[in-house]
C-alpha cells in the first residue's frame, strides 16, 4: 500500500492506547516513539486516525468515519475460513505461478497483509513490503498475533514470510542479481470513483494515511525489470489494466482480476 510519503503526518495520525493492562500502555509508547508520532487518548476526535493499542491488538480507527477499527486477523473471520480451504486452488496463487516447487515472492504493495499470508501459507517464500509505517506496525501486530495462536501457523509463517517497511520502488531497485525474486506481486489501492459510495470499510479507513497510489503505474515498471519470471497484478474485475504493456495472460474472479505479465528477456 504505497503512499506519498514514508513517514505518516504526525498532525494528522496519532497512538492511543484503549485498554487496561500495562502491557498495552507500554507497547503504546514504545509504537509512538518507533514511528514519532504523538501519543493521545483513545477520545481525541482533533485527529484524522488513531493507531490504537488495545488489550488483544493493535488497530486504526477513523473518528471522522462512520465505520469501525481496522485490525490484521489471519486467524478468524473470513480469511479465517478461507485459510482453511484448498490454498492452492486459490485464484491468487495460480496468479503467481505457484505448482509446489520453490518460488520467491515480493508483495510490494503489502497492506494489510492477507495475500502475503495467504502466498506464505501455500508455500511460497514472501517478503511483504510496506511503505506507510502506520500499515506497517498493523501488518506486524497482525502476524504475531497468527504466529502466537498455534503451531502449525508459526511453522507456517515464521521462515516464510518477512516484512519489510520500504518505500517498494527503492526497494526494488536496491536488490543485487541473486535477491531478484521469482515473482513481484502489486495489489495497487486505485483512486475513488465519484459514483462509488460502498468503498470497503478497510479501504476507507486506510486511505486517512495512506492516500491513494498515483505511482502504481511507475511501480509496475521498475517491477518489471526486476522480477525473473513474472509480475502479476490484482485489479477490481472490469478495472483499466496499469500504463504499460499488455498483459501476458489474464486470471478472471466475480470480483477481482489478475494481470500476468511474463518476463521473457
Amino acid at each position: 500500500m504505497p503512499a506519498s510519503d514514508a513517514r505518516p503526518d504526525a498532525s494528522r495520525v496519532a497512538v492511543c492506547c484503549d485498554g487496561v493492562s500495562c502491557e498495552a500502555a507500554e507497547r503504546a509508547r514504545q509504537l509512538a516513539d518507533q514511528l514519532a508520532l504523538p501519543l493521545t487518548h483513545a477520545d481525541d476526535d482533533t485527529v484524522d486516525a488513531l493507531l490504537t493499542v488495545t488489550d488483544e491488538r493493535v488497530e486504526l480507527r477513523a473518528p471522522s468515519l462512520d465505520v469501525g477499527p481496522v485490525s490484521c486477523d489471519f486467524v478468524s473471520g473470513p480469511f479465517g475460513y478461507r485459510r482453511r480451504g484448498h490454498l492452492r486452488g486459490e485464484l491468487l496463487i495460480k496468479a503467481v505461478g505457484y505448482r509446489g516447487e520453490p518460488l520467491r515472492v515480493i508483495d510490494a504493495t503489502a497492506g494489510l497483509g492477507r495475500d502475503a499470508v495467504m502466498l506464505a501459507l501455500a508455500g511460497c517464500t514472501v517478503t511483504a513490503v510496506e511503505r506507510h509505517p502506520v500499515i506497517a506496525a498493523l501488518l506486524a501486530d497482525g502476524l504475531r498475533r497468527a504466529c502466537d495462536h498455534d503451531d502449525d501457523t508459526r511453522a507456517a509463517l515464521r521462515d516464510r514470510l518477512v516484512i519489510v517497511q520500504h518505500d517498494a520502488r527503492d526497494y526494488l531497485a536496491s536488490l543485487d542479481d541473486a535477491s531478484r525474486p521469482d515473482v513481484i506481486y502489486l495489489d495497487p489501492m486505485f483512486p475513488h470513483r465519484s459514483k462509488s459510495a460502498l468503498v470497503k470499510k478497510e479501504m476507507r479507513v486506510c486511505r486517512v494515511v495512506t492516500g491513494d497510489d498515483p505511482d502504481a503505474d511507475d511501480l509496475l515498471r521498475v517491477a518489471l525489470t526486476v522480477a525473473r519470471r513474472r509480475v502479476t497484478v490484482k485489479s477490481a474485475a472490469h478495472a483499466p489494466s496499469l500504463a504499460g504493456p499488455t498483459p501476458t495472460v489474464t486470471h478472471r474472479g466475480k470480483a477481482v482480476r489478475y494481470d500476468v505479465y511474463a518476463i521473457t528477456g
